[in-house]
């Protein structure tokens, strides 16, 4: 990463910012949330009272050991200078701490987080005479990331298979189908609608739906030139 290029965790206020040029900012702002957590988690554990900061940071971070990997950083990209902060004392903060014991220590009876397993669902994703395959698809788009992946998966099941509504099980097969690592698929699209306004909340439970702003993107914005 360059120099140019600031991370810093304020532990006592709860926020972080990121500071480097705009297009770094907007593209990669959403991945520093987990360092966050965990530099939060360790502080209540540990019982201390720090402010982190952090600059220059390589492309495997590790806040106490605890490895963060960060995809592709690089701050050389086109754009002015931003910087960009998110207060997360509200939020983040307040789950943490119902995560951990109320002490701030660590106990052996202490209940582990569950994650959720879903599966993928079977949808029909080869060419016909009436779509393009979703293979094609994607080598047309030319997706660079999980949440314009998930988008554009989103956005092909949307338009081409007529589904109002995407269940994850169905994102992942897409992901299944183009050979490719699945991701921690309600992290994604969690942060996809936070952040990046693509996708919204559906109906069911697991399921989310395509935006405007996340068909513009996958109709007008990619691929990237």
């Amino acid at each position: 990463m360059a120099s140019d290029t600031k991370f810093r965790i304020n532990l006592k206020e709860g926020v972080f910012e990121l500071e480097g040029n705009e297009t770094f900012v907007d593209k990669h702002l959403e991945k520093f949330e987990e360092i966050f957590k965990v530099a939060i988690k360790e502080v209540i554990i540990n019982n201390k009272d720090n402010v982190l900061n952090y600059t220059s940071a390589p492309s495997n971070t590790q806040v106490n050991n605890v490895p963060i990997p960060l995809e592709n950083f690089s701050s050389q990209e086109s754009g002015t200078h931003s910087s960009k902060r998110k207060d997360f004392q509200n939020s983040v903060i307040s789950d943490v701490q119902r995560e951990l014991p109320l002490s701030g220590k660590p106990t052996k009876h202490s209940i582990p987080k569950i994650s959720i397993n879903i599966p993928p669902l079977p949808v029909d994703l080869k060419e016909n005479n009436e779509k393009i395959g979703l293979r094609d698809f994607y080598a047309e788009k030319k997706p660079a990331n999980h949440y314009e992946k998930t988008t554009l998966f989103v956005f092909y099941l949307t338009k081409y298979n007529k589904l109002t509504e995407i269940k994850y099980g169905e994102i992942l097969s897409c992901y299944e189908e183009i050979n490719e690592k699945k991701p921690s698929i309600i992290d994604i699209v969690k942060n996809s609608i936070r952040y990046k306004g693509w996708l919204e909340p559906g109906i069911e439970k697991l399921s989310t739906r395509l935006t405007i702003s996340g068909e513009n993107f996958i109709k007008f914005d990619l691929p990237k030139i």
